[in-house]
């Protein structure tokens, strides 16, 4: 009985045909206990995910942490593969997904910028690393109203237009700008405390 994996996609190319076969054989290698086969793995695709990486989010400082959490991921859950799709099509949720994750943090991040106009940079050195920064914004953005949270989380978490916004809201641009104003007002007033602590 041959070892190969049938391969169930009939429009793929020769080559194409042959690296997901060898994609496949190193997985069932990995799954049955072969670490090596998840190294030649790695090797074989590190190039496509950094790339991917670098053109989603067009930054080169982080396609290298990135590219490592896209490989823990993928190591972690590597046996849960199902062999219902091409192995690049999952590998690539999974980084698209990573970079997701990023941009997402980086938004959160980004809350501190008109927060920190009237005050110093929260990003300064003297912030103490061990600060959840996030955590202590998410805390924040929930003590809210319920009009002020919404906006702003679709403008600063979620990186919609104004007039998506309003779209969304059913509110006119200038009510929805008027409201991500004063969410961020009342965000700087609650974060002050904060801010001292983290610049001591």
């Amino acid at each position: 009985m041959s070892s190969k994996i049938p391969v169930v996609n009939s429009s793929l190319s020769d080559n194409d045909l042959e690296i997901e076969d060898q994609d496949f054989i190193l997985i069932r290698e990995y799954i049955n206990g072969n670490e090596k086969a998840f190294e030649r793995l790695m090797i074989q695709h590190k190039d496509k995910v950094r790339n991917l990486i670098f053109l989603t989010l067009n930054d080169s400082e982080f396609v290298d942490d990135i590219s490592q959490d896209v490989f823990i991921s993928v190591y972690h859950k590597l046996s849960e593969f199902r062999f219902e799709s091409k192995f690049t099509t999952w590998l690539y949720r999974i980084t698209v997904n990573k970079c997701r994750d990023y941009l997402r943090k980086k938004r959160v991040r980004s809350i501190f910028v008109p927060i920190a106009d009237a005050h110093e940079n929260v990003f300064s050195t003297g912030i103490h690393e061990d600060i959840d920064i996030p955590g202590l914004v998410r805390k924040a953005i929930n003590r809210l109203p319920e009009k002020l949270k919404i906006p702003l989380v679709y403008r600063d978490i979620d990186g919609l237009s104004y007039n998506e916004i309003a779209e969304k809201l059913d509110c006119e641009v200038g009510t929805i700008k008027s409201r991500i104003f004063r969410a961020r007002e009342s965000l700087k007033a609650m974060l002050e405390p904060y801010q001292k602590e983290m610049n001591r």
